[in-house]
């Protein structure tokens, strides 16, 4: 087992109601030492925070290998571990991304069971053959969080996102996102799943304390970070004009 996986993995587990493991979203080397520095014990790359900041839109086309280099810079820069939103995968074997992610010195993934550009929700047993493949050639060396898109694609139901849950859990996922569930759906989607849950931190919305009140083991943001970055640089921008 590495070391970093082995660390982040730990971190998913004895955690009281109320205290998350709580992981900021770094879009390159600079933001992610400012989150290091403030304490956060790991760290979580996000997609549409690393896209943006190279120039693409989420999901629309960015190449793996500058996903990767990003990812390689920020883990270079910190020294807590590092998990890394890989959107779905980006069509690569599992064994090729695996390898692509550990050469980047990533100690988790967030895989995503609809595809990005299309949006449809994909088929969950073949995404949970495929998560299989991922932690059979990644051994324990990698972290998975298996996300859930049904509430963001399809059946919001919680049927609808335990039959996946569960499915991700026997392929052998260490956690489950079912991104934008309700926070008062949260503890029954993880009891009946049975593994850690993540969820995510909007503005405006539940604080990540109170996410694990509700049920969440850890709690990410997605692009969110960046996104009220660019908003605050903006007004900086505005302020700086004749």
């Amino acid at each position: 087992m590495s070391a970093p996986a082995q660390a982040l993995r730990s971190l998913h587990h004895g955690r009281a109601a109320g205290d998350p493991l709580v992981l900021p979203g770094p879009w390159d080397a600079a933001s992610a030492r400012v989150f290091a520095d403030a304490g956060f014990a790991a760290l979580a790359t996000p997609s549409a925070g690393v896209a943006a900041s190279l120039g693409y839109a989420d999901g629309q086309g960015m190449p793996p290998a500058e996903m990767f280099a990003a990812i390689a810079r920020i883990t270079r820069a910190v020294d807590v571990p590092v998990t890394s939103d890989v959107e779905a995968g980006y069509g690569l074997p599992a064994g090729e991304l695996v390898e692509r992610l550990l050469e980047a010195g990533a100690a988790g993934c967030n895989l995503e069971d609809s595809d990005p550009a299309s949006r449809a929700l994909k088929d969950p047993r073949r995404q949970a053959d495929w998560l299989a493949e991922v932690r059979a050639a990644a051994g324990d060396a990698l972290v998975i969080n298996a996300r859930i898109d049904t509430f963001l694609r399809g059946d919001r139901t919680t049927a609808a996102a335990v039959e996946r849950g569960r499915l991700y859990a026997e392929a052998g996922a260490d956690c489950v996102y079912p991104i934008m569930a309700p926070p008062a759906q949260l503890a029954d989607l993880a009891e009946q799943i049975g593994l850690p849950l993540n969820a995510l931190c909007k503005a405006g919305g539940p604080a990540p304390a109170e996410l694990g009140v509700f049920g969440a083991t850890r709690v990410t943001f997605g692009g969110g970070l960046h996104a009220q970055t660019m908003s605050g640089l903006a007004d900086l921008a505005a302020s700086m004009r004749p």
